[in-house]
């Protein structure tokens, strides 16, 4: 398979080969029009990335295999300005951004683009960060809340818990939290 082929993703090309060229756009999409505007600019040859995963849907009894977009509601667009602009014409975005570190989002999506391309199984994990607050979703600490205090060694952190105007921490597997609003 060429990796121009990427399973779990739509794209006319590489976006990220030596002969690419453009500045990375990232196009904001009105709901459930991600594979719509990636089908629109693969067919004006225009280079794009939409990052797929597969995954298991139930229709009454029905199962059905799907391919949902990693990121709902966002499309990356390799190119010029016009081209981000000529994709808003059918009136599916709801805004179009231009990405100011452009070697950092480059090799984010390299590294996304290339694990499609070994059939890696992705799935959404919490994007986690100091003093975000979060609740154990299921273990023995379920229902817990706290706010993250610092990230300890591989996918471990430490969990922050105010009881009593005192705190104290505690190490949960990153897995089990859900990040609280």
């Amino acid at each position: 398979m060429l990796l121009a082929e990427a399973p779990g993703a739509l794209a006319p090309s590489n976006p990220f080969g030596e002969f690419a060229t453009g500045t990375w756009f990232l196009l904001r999409t009105r709901s459930r029009q991600e594979k719509v505007i990636a089908n629109d600019l693969a067919a004006r040859k225009v280079l794009h990335f939409l990052p797929l995963m597969t995954c298991v849907r139930y229709y009454g009894h029905r199962k059905t295999v799907v391919d949902v977009p990693l990121f709902p509601g966002y499309v990356f667009l390799r190119g010029e300005a016009e081209e981000a602009y000529a994709a808003d014409r059918a009136g599916r975005l709801a805004q179009i951004m231009r990405i100011t570190d452009q070697e950092r989002v480059e090799d984010e999506l390299r590294n996304i683009w290339l694990a499609l391309n070994q059939n890696a199984e992705l799935t959404h994990y919490p994007y986690l960060k100091k003093g975000v607050r979060v609740e154990v979703r299921s273990g023995p600490f379920r229902g817990l809340r706290g706010v993250i205090e610092e990230m300890g060694k591989h996918d471990r952190l430490i969990l922050q818990v105010n009881t009593l105007g005192r705190a104290v921490c505690l190490e949960v597997d990153a897995a089990l939290l859900d990040v609280i609003e």
